[in-house]
């Protein structure tokens, strides 16, 4: 990458970006340093230009920012970094330093959620219950949720929709991960389908 960092004073902007919900996190400044450690290091770490010095996020909370990818705009003076945040990233201990709430790209981290039960084989998870017994009975399941969504639809309760809609989206992601096939590829046909 040849970032520019003549044009402000040596330093150019950094946008944070979570690499599952693609929320803003927060917006620091790099110097050509503080770049090079961070593509050493894998964690993210800015120039402070309050203190004057080079600062790695998390240093002394902990909840550092671990680097999924690093991206240089068109003008090659701004960063876009993709991160795996470690805990809250704003100093107030706000997931993120513009205080919003969203839910959106909140799939991958409940897709991730997923992996982990299985991973961590907990016997009280029904997740990872649900997954040893098998793909007959993790389709089984998503077939019965389809059904109680469908009868949910010609009823007038919005409520028990949204949660029937909820139950098979969720069982619906156990069958991917059943199937070893990530989320990420059902949206990538979907959005090739979107520009025909």
């Amino acid at each position: 990458m040849k970032i520019d960092f003549s044009k402000s004073d040596g330093l150019v902007p950094v946008i944070i970006q979570d690499e599952l919900t693609l929320q803003v996190l927060m917006l620091g400044y790099m110097n050509d340093v503080a770049y090079e450690q961070t593509e050493r290091e894998g964690k993210v770490t800015f120039y402070s230009r309050s203190k004057n010095r080079l600062w790695t996020k998390g240093e002394t909370s902990g909840n550092y920012l671990f680097v999924k990818s690093i991206q240089l705009d068109c003008d090659n003076d701004t960063l876009l970094i993709k991160v795996n945040p470690a805990g809250p990233c704003c100093h107030t201990g706000a997931a993120n330093c513009f205080n919003e709430t969203t839910a959106k790209g909140f799939i991958y981290q409940l897709e991730e959620t997923i992996e982990q039960r299985i991973l961590l084989n907990d016997a009280n998870s029904y997740t990872n219950k649900l997954i040893k017994s098998g793909i007959n009975k993790v389709a089984q399941k998503v077939g019965e949720e389809a059904v109680e969504l469908v009868i949910e639809a010609k009823d007038n309760n919005d409520e028990l929709f949204k949660n029937e809609a909820a139950d098979l989206f969720y069982h619906y992601l156990i069958l991917l991960k059943a199937k070893n096939i990530k989320f990420q590829s059902i949206e990538e046909i979907l959005l090739s389908r979107a520009t025909k």
